[in-house]
């Protein structure tokens, strides 16, 4: 099932998607209680001839927007490690043997057509990171990776939008260069975990005014989400609509030569295989 956050007129409802329309699931007044109440929602829904709404006539928002910050993964496809090595600014190390984690907060999620802000005044190397979002259905602590999937409700697209120099001006932390407000585009939907039995078979995709900039597939993956989940929530508990973005693959505009940095006007594409596309603008003065 694909599901979707939605703004029509006035009003913000959640729903399903089926085709080309749209049909709202109005006892529920966000993604979060979706979530927790799943099982019943699915029955009722299958269960109920629900009203549906053309797609063309609703604005798809960011299908979830998490109470904590996003998780995400670095440096877990190797050629995007690779092609990094003597441009990180005094940030080398070692591939790591385990997953390495980061987070962007609440306030960087956007929806899936929403503009991406430059940001000029505070970075001029903004770049794109194509990912594979997973959304977090039961809650978890010391998962092992045998139980991984069953902790997960579904997954989306995101794109982990990243300030450069600001990854390399406070320390040998990402935080801030990855949290500046709307610079993590989430959508166009979350799609069931039950669509998509292994998430390492996906098709990843990335292009930049209709350029493919990034190209893999989640097979390629050095940490598997079940690996990721696993090293994650130990000693961590992982709650229900917890996001997790599970890494990039190579192509980024940092690691190019010359460099390749996003600016007024460019459109950026995201794709995963399955699950659908972001399409975002980027714009000067947001």
């Amino acid at each position: 099932m694909k599901l979707v956050t939605f703004r029509q007129g006035s009003s913000t409802a959640v729903g399903v998607l089926s085709g080309d329309q749209v049909f709202a699931l109005r006892d529920y007044p966000d993604m979060q209680a979706v979530i927790a109440n799943w099982p019943q929602v699915a029955k009722e829904f299958n269960a109920a001839a629900f009203p549906g709404v053309p797609l063309a006539e609703v604005g798809l928002l960011a299908p979830i927007t998490p109470t904590r910050n996003v998780f995400c993964v670095g440096w877990n496809y190797l050629k995007h490690y690779e092609e990094g090595k003597g441009k990180r600014e005094g940030q080398e190390v070692d591939l790591p043997e385990r997953p390495t984690f980061f987070t962007k907060l609440p306030t960087s999620v956007i929806g899936p057509n929403d503009d991406i802000p430059l940001h000029e005044n505070h970075t001029q190397r903004l770049d794109w990171e194509v990912e594979f979002g997973v959304i977090i259905g039961k809650a978890g602590k010391d998962i092992t990776e045998e139980q991984a999937l069953e902790h997960v409700f579904g997954y989306t697209v995101g794109n982990d939008v990243s300030a450069r120099d600001l990854q390399r001006a406070h320390g040998a932390q990402w935080f801030k260069g990855k949290s500046l407000d709307g610079t993590c585009p989430l959508g166009p939907v979350i799609v069931t975990s039950d669509e998509i039995p292994d998430p390492q078979t996906l098709d990843i995709k990335c292009l930049v005014n209709g350029e493919v900039m990034q190209e893999s597939n989640t097979s390629r993956q050095i940490f598997s989400v079940r690996r990721v989940i696993a090293e994650l929530s130990a000693g961590l508990t992982l709650l229900p609509g917890d996001v997790i973005l599970t890494g990039t693959p190579e192509g980024i505009g940092n690691a190019r030569t010359p460099p390749i940095y996003l600016k007024d006007g460019d459109v950026v594409e995201c794709h995963v295989e399955n699950i659908g596309q972001l399409k975002n603008t980027v714009r000067a003065g947001l």
